[in-house]
């Protein structure tokens, strides 16, 4: 009986502490989303031996060159392009079929020789037949993505076109909004502001996601889509 009094307690404690570990482990099932900031730890040195210097004058640089009575605009890699996203694409189809066929067909015998035309009240057949068939169709998409996004010059092609990409994250309590940007421009497209819209650039790409409570709700559970997988219909 004694010993019976002194394990009550104990159990008692042993179920608090797998409660707890059980809310810890529900917590780490569901991390809160972060912001991704980028690795700010300088590059360790590394020994090359040293590049020749370019052929550089008293006001010509090869390495950072842009004319005396030129804008500011992107030009080389490492420069910042402003992007105006601007994207409308609005798509729009409808068919409509229609068949109708009929037919009706009567046949029949009113008299024939040495027989009484009475004999042939029954003698008589008709037939009917009809095919109807109507089908319509639409199909209705819009799309409407505006933005501004400052994106940075990754590289520029022998035929000075530059290839640029940019990314955005703000993230707010739980939730962190990730917009990415990327393309190829040619330079005499740039306006002045060193700025362009997203509608005069070649291989556009362009992704919004968001990650939290917010995203998780518009998607389906790994249960959910489990079963959809295996249904037939």
């Amino acid at each position: 009986m004694a010993m019976a009094t002194l394990c009550r307690p104990l159990a008692r404690t042993l179920a608090a502490a797998a409660l707890f570990a059980g809310l810890a482990g529900c917590e780490t099932l569901y991390p809160v989303p972060r912001v991704e900031m980028p690795d700010t730890k300088p590059p360790e040195p590394v020994l090359t031996a040293p590049a020749p210097p370019p052929a550089n004058g008293s006001i010509f640089q090869s390495a950072s060159y842009r004319p005396l009575l030129e804008d500011r605009r992107a030009r080389m890699a490492g420069d910042t392009l402003t992007v105006q996203i601007i994207e409308k694409v609005s798509a729009s189809q409808s068919s409509n079929s229609s068949i109708d066929k009929s037919g009706k067909i009567e046949a029949g015998v009113t008299a024939l020789p040495f027989l009484s035309p009475n004999s042939f009240n029954r003698a008589s057949a008709s037939g009917n037949s009809a095919n109807t068939f109507d089908g319509k169709g639409s199909t209705v998409s819009n799309n409407d993505f505006s933005g501004t996004i400052t994106a940075l010059v990754t590289g520029v092609l022998p035929n000075g076109n530059l290839l640029i990409a940019g990314e955005k994250q703000i993230g707010v309590n739980h939730h962190v909004d990730v917009l990415r940007f990327s393309g190829q421009v040619d330079p005499r497209a740039i306006q002045p502001g060193n700025s362009i819209p997203s509608t005069q650039i070649a291989n556009v790409r362009v992704e919004q996601r968001g990650r939290g409570a917010i995203d998780d709700a518009q998607g389906i559970g790994w249960l959910g889509r489990f079963f959809l997988n295996l249904s037939p219909l």
